[in-house]
């Protein structure tokens, strides 16, 4: 049995799966909100109640915002933030009384889509999260690419590719610096957008579902969108040459992007011709924690 842990800023979800990938059982609850000593305690006693009822014990992954820093051995680039700086492998292993293993949620995302999802099959899978943030993860033959600074995947931190006049320098990311792909193709970034045109302030959803009412601003809104997320795929595929790419998050669930984005990557691609796929994610919002679970081998 492996059980995944999906460690998230408002909920933490906890699964049990089979060899095959059936659930045995799924628990939610809310995160204890910047208190991480209750956030270890925890996800103990979601563990402990997955095993009391399943009779069993079980391999533990954990997918977490941010990533354990190679140099430090301590969590970085959370935003929940009470977790930065802190040893959380260690201090959950020494909870849990077990070793574990534990990636970024969007190498988990990727992971969970690589092995029995969206791309279940693929030699090379980009997994992409298009949501508050910009996060992506990388498997080739099954494996997770994780990289010397643990940082394999993150695309939402390099500038926008190819960027229009009207897009320089662009708009400022938390991180720092101007411009990230993230600041244009997040949630929050699209209805950014729409309001420095339009003077109009509209989730990303709801730009998506005027788009649907042939809404002639949200249609132009969208449709820039749509050109930056083949701008910036292109890019990658330039780069790592996947053979599918999953899109992840509450953007993903426009269902044109399949087919808009794919027409116009062909554009910036080195090649004559483009064979990667574009598909969304089987799992949904349950990768993550699938892919936590995944990280844990037969």
């Amino acid at each position: 049995m492996r059980i995944g842990i999906d460690l998230g800023g408002t909920k933490i979800e906890a699964i049990a799966i089979e060899a095959d990938g059936s659930v045995l059982r799924r628990i939610r609850v809310n995160t204890p909100a910047g208190d991480y000593q209750a956030t270890l305690m925890t996800i103990h006693q979601l563990v402990r109640d997955l095993e009391a009822e399943l009779g069993a014990q079980g391999s533990v992954g954990v997918a977490t915002p941010g990533a354990i820093s190679p140099s430090t051995g301590l969590l970085k680039n959370s935003n929940s933030t009470c977790l930065n700086g802190k040893p959380l492998d260690r201090d959950l292993a020494d909870v849990l009384e077990r070793p574990l293993r534990m990636a970024n949620d969007a190498d988990c995302f990727a992971l969970s889509e690589a092995a029995d999802g969206a791309a279940r099959g693929a030699g090379t899978v980009f997994g992409v999260i298009l949501g508050t943030g910009t996060g992506g993860g990388i498997v080739v033959q099954g494996q997770l690419l994780s990289g010397p600074n643990a940082i394999a995947g993150e695309w939402g931190h390099n500038p926008l590719p190819w960027p229009r006049d009207d897009e320089r320098p662009g708009p400022t990311c938390y991180c720092g610096k101007q411009g990230c792909i993230e600041t244009f193709l997040s949630g929050p970034g699209l209805a950014l957008d729409h309001e420095r045109q339009y003077a109009q302030e509209l989730s990303a959803r709801q730009i998506a579902e005027r788009t649907t009412r042939e809404d002639p601003q949200c249609l132009a809104t969208l449709a820039r969108y749509e050109d930056r997320l083949a701008r910036a795929l292109a890019s990658v595929i330039n780069i790592l040459d996947p053979d599918v790419i999953v899109l992840g998050g509450g953007v993903s669930n426009i269902e044109r992007l399949y087919q808009q984005v794919p027409t116009l990557w062909s554009a910036y691609v080195f090649s004559d011709d483009v064979k990667t796929r574009l598909v969304r994610a089987r799992h949904g919002d349950s990768s993550g924690v699938r892919g936590a679970a995944w990280l844990w081998p037969a």
